[in-house]
Parts: structure tokens; sequence; C-alpha cells
């Protein structure tokens, strides 16, 4: 009898099935920061404990993520603020908003990103400017996540994005803060291993999420990819004669994970603990498709044993 987890991912293969559920169920996913509502909804199919990341857009202020921290640590999940550095507007909010987070959300994480702003908003250009203000260990946070690019940045040459990661974890390192990094996600499996391969090389014990593009339909997908920088993978498959849209309509998040699983079982100094879910179809889409690749533990499990 088919299992939901083999129903739903039909094109893995059953020997990576555990691979696969270790790597989402210690993964993460983002969420929108207006939907505390949704916090429920998803705590109810994920293991308790999970992370889930809330964004930082433009159109947000920082304290209006709150009540979906609130509402995540209240349902059993980890609450994991985004602080997008050139949207903050001055010191003064960082540190109200910190402080309120850890006080009422248990908030012990965050994931530090630049954000894409063309100005800055306030006193904080970049990512290592917010790490050089210090107060993110003085407010009792304990892990910093920063991003990582496997397809470069559309505005910032790759070696400036290795130096700047390499700056970031100093200034964690010196603040007592322990470091993991999360990946932009990519259409090219291939692209992710090449950059988790080097990654291990350069710093082997940091912690790294790759980021996946959850299930979504071909034009989210597509929007999406061009708005986070990614459409390099996209345009080099549509070169091997590959549509953008057959390309999303074949690339479901389970074939990138599949690779990624591949990758860890081959490698002993694989650093990737995780994936990160990109929820472009919606978060609680997304949540259930991890249940789904969560399963697959327990289908490896059954089939093993049925055949002793």
């Amino acid at each position: 009898m088919t299992s939901a987890a083999e129903a739903a991912f039909p094109s893995l293969p059953a020997e990576l099935g555990e691979g696969i559920a270790d790597l989402v169920s210690c993964g993460s996913l983002e969420m929108s920061a207006d939907r505390a509502a949704e916090a429920r909804v998803i705590a109810a199919m994920l293991p308790v404990g999970t992370r889930v990341h809330v964004n930082h857009l433009p159109r947000l202020a920082l304290e209006d993520s709150l009540a979906t921290l609130v509402a995540l640590r209240e349902a059993g999940l980890e609450p994991v603020p985004h602080l997008a550095a050139r949207r903050i507007g001055s010191r003064a909010e960082a540190r109200s908003f910190i402080d309120r987070a850890v006080r009422e959300a248990g908030v012990a994480k965050v994931l530090l990103v630049g954000g894409d702003d063309p100005q800055p908003r306030g006193p904080y250009p970049d990512g290592a400017a917010v790490l050089r203000h210090g107060m993110l260990g003085e407010l009792a946070i304990r892990e910093v996540g920063l991003p990582g690019y496997p397809e470069g940045h559309a505005r910032i040459a790759r070696a400036a994005l290795e130096r700047a990661l390499e700056d970031k974890l100093a200034l964690a390192a010196k603040q007592n803060l322990s470091a993991y990094l999360v990946t932009q996600f990519s259409f090219a499996p291939a692209r992710i291993v090449e950059y988790c391969g080097a990654l291990a090389r350069r710093a082997p014990a940091l912690p790294v999420y790759v980021g996946l593009a959850g299930p979504s339909s071909p034009a989210a997908l597509l929007r999406f990819a061009q708005r986070c920088g990614v459409s390099a993978s996209l345009r080099a498959l549509r070169d091997q004669g590959m549509t953008a849209v057959r390309l999303v309509t074949h690339t479901d998040p389970g074939e990138q994970l599949a690779a990624i699983a591949r990758y860890c079982a081959a490698h002993a100094a694989c650093n990737v603990v995780g994936v990160h879910l990109f929820s472009f179809g919606g978060v609680a889409q997304t949540a259930a498709w991890m249940r789904g690749a969560i399963a697959l533990r327990r289908s490896g499990a059954a089939a093993r044993a049925a055949a002793k």
C-alpha cells in the first residue's frame, strides 16, 4: 500500500527517505509578518520547536511582526525574526524591537539580511553594521542567521560576498553569538551542491540550511525568482532548451531536496544540517509539504522492517 508520504513524493528513491526526513525535520520555513492567525495551523503539522522565520517586508515596520512572533511561540514553534538592515530606521527602533521580541516571544535567534532598499532608511547599510553595533548579544540574542547566495548577488561581486561573510562570522564570534547560514533558493541543484561544498572547505563549522522554493504555482515561482535574484538558473536551463514555465512546472521542491540528501550522504564533511522553505505558495501549504517529507522516515523504517 502506498503511504501518504510516498504519494506526496512519488519521484524520490526510497533509500533517501530518512536523509530527506532528517533535513526537513531539522529545517525551517518562512512566513509573512502579518499572518499571526496561521501559527496554530502550521504548528499542527510540524514538529514542536520547528524554526519559523518571520520576514521583514518593506511595507511593514519591525514591530508589526511581534504578534506573529508571540503566536508562534505560544503554538510551540521557534520564532526567528528577520532583521533587514537597510529597512531599520534607527538604532532605537532596532533595540526596542529586539528587546520586546526577546521578552514577549522568547526570541533567541534572528536572521540578519541586508535588505534590497536602494538607500538605507537609517544607520545600517548592511548586516555587518548591525553586528558592529553590538546590541544583539546585549539583548540576549544567542544565535544569528546569515544569508548565502549560491547564484551570487545581482549587485555584489562574489569576492565581496565572501569577504562580507567572513567579516560577519568574525563579528558574531567576538560577541559570543553562534552563527548559521541560510541560502537563497535556486532551481539548479548542481549550483547549490557546489556552493555548499565550497562553504564546507572555507567554514567547516558553519551550519548551513539550504533554501528551497516551497510548493507554488509556476507563475508565482517565476515572479519570486526574478524578485529574489535567482533567475540565473532559469536562464541557464532555458539555454539548454527548457522554457522557464516548463522548468518551474517540473521542478518540485522534492527534486532539490533529493539532490541535497544525496550530497550529504556522499560527503562526510557536509555541513548542511537542514533545509529552509520559502513559502511562496502559502505557509500552510508549505507546512503540509514538510509534514509529508518528514513522514518518509516512517515509510523507510517500515520498508526495512518488512524486508527482514
